[in-house]
């Protein structure tokens, strides 16, 4: 079992950044895909990012591209997203999700995550 913990959302202005954390007990999840979603009443969950524990590589929706990085701090068992240049559009609770039992629906659907934290809420002002 692994037990994730998002912290980090907030209320804040257009143009303003964030960081989201991704506290993960349980198990050590160094060597686990780890992704970021994000999800608005009345749409599907969005993949937003994601890094892989193989070779670093990192994903990221068109949207957030350039705005957006994901990153790991293995010591901390922890997965954080920054997130600069914030939209109105990007306001939604952001989760994160381990991939522990690959299934091969690759690493930016949310079928293949197992595990999920409850979220955080960023809400971004006009």
């Amino acid at each position: 079992q692994v037990y994730l913990v998002e912290s980090g959302g907030g209320l804040v202005q257009a143009g303003a950044s964030l960081r989201l954390s991704c506290a993960a007990s349980g198990r050590n999840i160094s060597t686990y895909d780890v992704g970021w979603f994000r999800q608005v009443p009345g749409k599907e969950r969005e993949f937003v990012a994601a890094t892989s524990w193989k070779d670093g590589t990192t994903y990221y929706a068109d949207p957030v591209k350039g705005r957006f990085t994901i990153s790991r701090d293995n010591a901390k068992n922890t997965v954080y997203l920054q997130m600069n240049s914030l939209k109105p559009e990007d306001t939604a609770v952001y989760r994160c999700a381990v991939d522990y039992d690959t299934t091969g629906w690759g690493i930016t659907a949310r079928y293949e995550y197992d595990f999920w934290g409850v979220g955080t809420q960023v809400t971004v002002s006009s």
